[in-house]
C-alpha cells in the first residue's frame, strides 16, 4: 500500500483511506456484517487510515467502528470528529466548537470507541462566534493529555485554517474535493500546501456520482440524504449526468473503471492529498485501491481537468457556509 505523510514531518498513513460514515446512515439501508468484513479486507490490503465522527450515527458509528477495530488497533491511524451535535430530531442540527465542549466530546468519542486516543482530532465544523484560537488551544490540550495525537480542522476558509495553524500544530484539513468539486483549488488549497496541511478529501467520487453507477434519483433508498441535495436534482442532474458520460469515455481510454479514474485525478493532485472515500462493500474497497495502479500523465490530466467542470447546482447544504 502507498503511503503519504500526513502534515509537514507528520505520520505515514495509507494513501487512500476509508470513510466509515456510510455505514451506519445517510445512504440507505446498512449491512453491519459486510462493513465489518470491508473494514477487515482494508486492514489486510494495507488502509490505515479511518475516519469516523460523533455525529454520525447519530453516535453509533462511533462505537461501530470500535468493534470492528477490536484487536486490531495497532494497525489502525484512527481519526475522529466533534463540533455537529444532534438531538432527537434527525434533521437538527447545532455547532458547538467551544473549548468546554471539544474536552466533552473527546471524552465521549474514546469511550465510544473504546480506545485510549485518537490518532487524528478534527473540528468537524467551526461556530463563527468561536475564536478558533480557542478551539485549537483545548485541542492542543487533548494532546498534552495523551488523549490525541494530531489535530485538525474540517470545511474551513484559508484565513481561518492560517489563524489555526498560527495557534497550534493542524495536520490535516478535510473538506470535499473532487474532480466535480473544485472550489477549495482557488485559495484554500494553496493555503494549506503553504502551511504544510495536508488535505483529506472526502467525497472524492463526488458522493457517488462520479462512478457512473447513479442514473436517477429514483434509483436512491428513501433516506439517501442526496434525494434533497441539489446536484442530485432536476436539470441539474440530467447536466451532471452528461458529465458522467465523459468520465465514462475518459476511463475507457485510459483502461480503468469511472471510480479510478475520478480517484485517480484526486491523488494526482500531490502527495500531500489523502482521500478518504466512504465505503460500505468489499468490491467498492477493492474496485477504488485499484486506482493506485492507475498512473495518470501531466497530457492525460491537463485532459481531464479541462473535460470535466465544476458539478452544476451546489454541492450541498453544508454546515461549511458558516465559514464562507
Amino acid at each position: 500500500m502507498e503511503q503519504r505523510r500526513l502534515g509537514r514531518g507528520g505520520p505515514l498513513v495509507s494513501a487512500i483511506g476509508l470513510g466509515c460514515m456510510g455505514m451506519s446512515e445517510f445512504y440507505g439501508p446498512t449491512d453491519e456484517g459486510e462493513a465489518v468484513a470491508t473494514i477487515h479486507r482494508a486492514l489486510d490490503t494495507g488502509v490505515t487510515l479511518f475516519d469516523t465522527a460523533d455525529m454520525y450515527g447519530p453516535y453509533t458509528n462511533e462505537e461501530f467502528v470500535g468493534r470492528a477495530l477490536a484487536g486490531r488497533r495497532h494497525q489502525v491511524f484512527l481519526a475522529s470528529k466533534f463540533g455537529v451535535v444532534r438531538g432527537t430530531d434527525p434533521g437538527a442540527r447545532r455547532v458547538d466548537s467551544s473549548p468546554q465542549y471539544a474536552k466533552r466530546a473527546c471524552e465521549a468519542s474514546l469511550r465510544r470507541l473504546d480506545v485510549d486516543h485518537l490518532d487524528l482530532y478534527y473540528l468537524h465544523r467551526r461556530n463563527p462566534d468561536v475564536p478558533i484560537e480557542e478551539t485549537v488551544g483545548a485541542m492542543a490540550e487533548l494532546v498534552a493529555e495523551g488523549k490525541v495525537r494530531h489535530l485538525g480542522l474540517s470545511e474551513v476558509n484559508a484565513r481561518t485554517l492560517r489563524r489555526a495553524c498560527a495557534a497550534g500544530p493542524i495536520a490535516a484539513l478535510q473538506s470535499e474535493y473532487s474532480l466535480c468539486t473544485r472550489g477549495l483549488e482557488r485559495d484554500i488549497l494553496p493555503a494549506a500546501r503553504e502551511l504544510g496541511v495536508a488535505l483529506v478529501p472526502y467525497s472524492p467520487l463526488g458522493r457517488g456520482l462520479l462512478t457512473g453507477t447513479l442514473t436517477s434519483v429514483d434509483e436512491l433508498a428513501p433516506d439517501d440524504i442526496r434525494r434533497g441535495q441539489p446536484r442530485f436534482r432536476g436539470a441539474n442532474l440530467l447536466a451532471n449526468l452528461r458529465l458522467v458520460q465523459r468520465v465514462r469515455a475518459l476511463a475507457v481510454d485510459i483502461g480503468c473503471t469511472p471510480a479510478q479514474l475520478a480517484l485517480a485525478w484526486v491523488l494526482a493532485q500531490g502527495d500531500t492529498v489523502i482521500p478518504i472515500p466512504g465505503m460500505r462493500r468489499r468490491a467498492h474497497l477493492e474496485e477504488n485501491i485499484g486506482a493506485l495502479a492507475v498512473t495518470l500523465t501531466d497530457a492525460q490530466l491537463r485532459s481531464i481537468t479541462a473535460a470535466i467542470p465544476e458539478a452544476e447546482g451546489d454541492r450541498a447544504p453544508d454546515l461549511s457556509r458558516l465559514e464562507k
